[in-house]
């Protein structure tokens, strides 16, 4: 029984722009996970990114693909509106976190379902495929941080920050270790952060403010667990033959090369570029990144 998860009720159902937008709860051994549902049809999974992100600046994205779909967007395990018994190492681990995503899919009584992972949520999504790779009709890798530790050796945010962010950034980074614990102080960090993450710099209030909602401690506890299981994917992405779209910006803090290996392992999968655009697509590059996942989505 302890493992088993228990199902409970619908929240709430509300209409957005003509899209039906429902809200669950759904019990899990040591805490709730909290689901918000857009459109009908075919159901697709939206991982976020992080970890100790919640999904809520993935709200745009989730109402557009629930046009055509029934998009499916979830606050991961501690964050959000979904809680945990303790945050530890304990309840703080891929696994469980692969877990969750199984107990969202039984709870729909979803056979199979598209997934789309962004950043972490792409590390997440492959860590999904090398479990349950039969439940996956398609899979969707957006602006990924990869299939295996590659990213802990490519992945340098400093490059992209002037010499003016970087001192900023190091200033707030210490104002917060020291104990300030201010929403200013962590917007003022996220605000300096932010231009490693966006092309066009007009956006770095939106990413400054995302930047804010981060647990830390759940952070720090994932890549911990990440680095323990030694994560590698290519196993499983060599053995996957479902419709892959590998979607990244040319400018992203991922590096290119991550996606080039991610597309040569998955023998049925697709690479999109897309010019003038770093790490979120659906935010600097719309009109692109959506045609890009409607003709995948029509096609696959």
């Amino acid at each position: 029984m302890a493992n088993k998860c228990i199902y409970v009720f619908l929240l709430l159902s509300t209409y957005f722009n003509g899209i039906a937008q429902s809200t669950y709860n759904i019990t899990i051994p040591d805490g709730n996970l909290h689901i918000t549902t857009y459109g009908q049809g075919e159901p697709i999974l939206i991982i976020n990114g992080g970890p100790g992100m919640n999904s809520e600046g993935f709200t745009s994205l989730a109402k557009e693909l629930g046009k055509n779909n029934l998009a499916i967007l979830y606050d991961q395990r501690g964050t959000g509106n979904s809680t945990i018994s303790e945050v530890s190492t304990k309840t703080m681990t891929m696994d469980l976190m692969v877990k969750d995503i199984e107990a969202i899919r039984n709870h729909f009584n979803f056979k199979q379902w598209i997934v789309l992972g962004h950043s972490f949520g792409g590390m997440l999504a492959s860590y999904y495929v090398s479990k349950h790779y039969e439940n996956i009709k398609a899979l969707i890798l957006s602006g990924s941080g990869g299939y295996d530790l590659s990213i802990t050796r490519n992945l340098n945010l400093l490059s992209k920050l002037s010499q003016t962010e970087r001192d900023s950034l190091n200033y707030w980074n210490r104002q917060i270790s020291q104990g300030d614990t201010t929403y200013q102080a962590r917007y003022n960090r996220g605000k300096y952060l932010a231009p490693a993450y966006i092309y066009d710099k007009k956006h770095t209030p939106i990413i400054a403010e995302r930047l804010t909602q981060g647990n830390r401690t759940i952070n720090t506890l994932i890549w911990q667990n990440i680095r323990a299981i030694d994560f590698n994917c290519t196993e499983a992405y060599k053995n996957f033959k479902q419709p892959v779209l590998i979607i990244q910006g040319k400018q992203d803090v991922m590096d290119v090369s991550i996606a080039k290996s991610a597309h040569e392992l998955l023998t049925n999968s697709q690479l999109v570029f897309i010019d003038k655009c770093a790490h979120y697509g659906w935010l600097e590059q719309p009109e692109i990144y959506y045609q890009a996942i409607e003709a995948f989505l029509s096609n696959k």
